[in-house]
């Protein structure tokens, strides 16, 4: 399984949920190959934010090895899942589409854990420390249910 998880820069979110569930697919024995991009490319080449670095390390998850990129065109052939963090990521995604199998991948991470309610992942970057370790919570839940669906 190959999935890509996205968000707008690739610092915040998607680095955490990439964490995440790669952590706990390691733990479960699952050979998975997991990958984050952003919507864009402003922090290319950059660390996922201290602050996402900082709670992926207090439940015993290392994000520093992960550098920002921006998502592209060949990703959507690549990865057989690509998980978004709000409905703008989504809407960035799907107008990069060429067909309806790519189309079909794109998928709201939250709608794993609340199907159809098409809830986002909110950015915490602005929202302080608490809003790191409030969307440290929803992803971790949200890969928790992906891992057992396995």
């Amino acid at each position: 399984m190959k999935i890509l998880m996205v968000c707008l820069g690739n610092i915040c979110r998607s680095p955490l949920a990439h964490g995440i569930l790669q952590h706990k697919a390691n733990e479960a024995g699952l050979e998975w190959e997991i990958d984050s991009a952003g919507t864009n490319g402003y922090h290319n080449g950059e660390k996922p934010d201290p602050r996402s670095v900082s709670i992926a390390g207090i439940y015993g998850i290392d994000i520093t090895y992960q550098n920002s990129r921006q998502i592209t065109v060949e990703d959507l052939d690549y990865y057989d899942i690509i998980y978004v963090m709000d409905t703008s990521n989504y809407n960035n995604v799907m107008t990069m589409c060429t067909s309806d199998s790519q189309k079909d991948k794109v998928k709201l991470i939250l709608n794993e854990i609340t199907p159809g309610a098409n809830e986002a992942v909110p950015d915490p970057y602005y929202g302080g420390d608490k809003g790191f370790e409030n969307v440290y919570k929803m992803l971790d839940e949200a890969c928790e249910f992906i891992i057992k669906k396995a």
